[in-house]
């Protein structure tokens, strides 16, 4: 079982991931990729320079080509390594974590995020380094264009013209995190309002994580001022979700499921991919298009996965976040905004959203340690019958519902999602299967 690794790449405040810890897993990963060139990026956490600085040195004390990006997204990081065609990637980005924690994630040459199980390697690497010879360590290089470029890829993959004839008003709100560095494109698209526009590691604008209770301000704005919709993205804009035009909220799972009926009604498809705590919305689309859903474990590695292993079309997962593989193998913020905006260009989001098959979903979670939380998800395994899923987790199918306990990858939480045709049922799912676990 691996140490430090979690679901998406090895996470926790600073007094946890260390500068030391981040030197030694950079090493142990720039072996297990054979050095060659490796990409370097970071979000604007206050501890991001200086953990970057240890990852650098990490990977060039074994002999990698580092090649740095800087302050950038995770998407557009992701798109880098691709472009470059690098032996790997390092992200310093807690995503939609607080500000006093931060992560490393990893990224292999194929573009996909390493998970648990293939962590569990790297950390075998970490205790004996084979470090280079002095005149083999090679210069660093950095890379200042990375945001440009995958705007200009996002850019190429819709219907440009659609979107600036319809003349969209939009409220962005930044999160003070990485999106803010794709400003320029959304004014050369859209008449753009944006707020906590400023990049700062502290997130003074609102907790990072772009929920219904975090972006009150900007449901307002949009209601009130007469907008076509609003998004918002986390840290490092890899999550994204979006405001209709009369401030309504419109959850990530619908922002998957919209995204999957753009890509489908354009391309076509044999199939998507989603995580086991995701909408059957998304599913009941594809099946309109004749496509099958194939569902995975939660967390972007087990996604791009699915999308190498099978003929994937799109995929994404209940947080917003979306993958789409034309660009890359990333869950893509920015992407999605823009793909979005092609729908827009059409008609209200409010039309589009009406017309998904309607689910109510609610979710809670319940604070557990990290050894607590995985005993308690065995023993609900072990006593639960009927229609299961334990790919990852525990769910279970109901008639026109479903309900998943899972225990957290990132942090020490059981999660419980439930989904249903009536907001009262699926409330009620999560009181009684939250009850259950707390008596574990």
């Amino acid at each position: 079982m691996s140490k430090y690794f979690g679901t998406n790449g090895v996470r926790g405040v600073f007094t946890e991931l260390t500068p030391e810890l981040a030197l030694r897993l950079s090493q142990a990963f720039g072996l297990w990729r054979g050095k060659g060139k490796i990409l370097v990026a970071r979000d604007m956490r206050l501890t991001g320079e200086c953990l970057l600085s240890a990852v650098k040195s990490g990977l060039a004390s074994v002999g990698c080509e580092v090649l740095d990006l800087g302050l950038c997204s995770a998407p557009g990081a992701e798109f880098m390594l691709k472009k470059e065609k690098g032996n790997g990637l390092i992200i310093v980005t807690a995503s939609h974590n607080p500000p006093d924690w931060n992560a490393l994630k990893f990224v292999d040459k194929n573009g996909i995020t390493v998970s648990r199980e293939r962590g569990s390697e790297i950390e075998k690497l970490m205790d004996k380094p084979a470090l280079a010879k002095w005149d083999e360590v090679k210069p660093m290089r950095s890379i200042p264009y990375s945001t440009e470029e995958h705007a200009k890829a996002i850019e190429n993959s819709v219907d440009l013209r659609k979107i600036r004839k319809a003349n969209l008003k939009l409220v962005l709100d930044f999160g003070n995190g990485t999106s803010a560095l794709y400003a320029d494109m959304f004014k050369r698209l859209a008449k753009i309002t944006a707020i906590n526009s400023h990049i700062d590691g502290k997130f003074p604008g609102r907790p990072s994580e772009p929920s219904e209770e975090n972006v009150q301000n900007l449901m307002n704005l949009v209601k009130q001022g007469g907008y076509d919709g609003g998004f918002a993205w986390d840290g490092d804009a890899d999550r994204f979700i979006a405001i209709d035009e009369k401030g309504n909220f419109i959850v990530g799972d619908k922002i998957f499921a919209l995204s999957v009926l753009l890509k489908l009604r354009k391309e076509g498809g044999k199939s998507i991919a989603t995580t086991v705590a995701t909408s059957r919305a998304a599913e009941d689309v594809a099946r309109k298009y004749g496509a099958k859903t194939i569902y995975t474990r939660v967390g972007a590695p087990y996604l791009s996965e699915a999308m190498t292993e099978n003929d994937v079309a799109i995929a994404g997962e209940e947080v917003g976040g979306v993958i789409w593989r034309e660009i890359s193998l990333a869950k893509d913020g920015p992407a999605t905004a823009v793909k979005l905006m092609e729908l827009m260009a059409e008609k209200p989001l409010s039309s589009w959203t009406a017309e998904l098959p309607q689910y109510f979903n609610a979710k809670t979670k319940i604070q557990f340690s990290k050894e607590k939380k995985l005993e308690a998800i065995e023993r609900l395994s072990k006593s639960t019958k009927g229609k299961v899923n334990k790919l990852d987790g525990v769910r279970m199918d109901f008639e026109d519902s479903w309900v998943i306990v899972r225990a957290s990858g990132t942090e020490d939480y059981i999660r419980i999602f439930a989904e249903a045709k009536t907001r009262e049922k699926a409330e009620k799912l999560v009181k009684e299967y939250g009850k259950i676990v707390k008596e574990m």
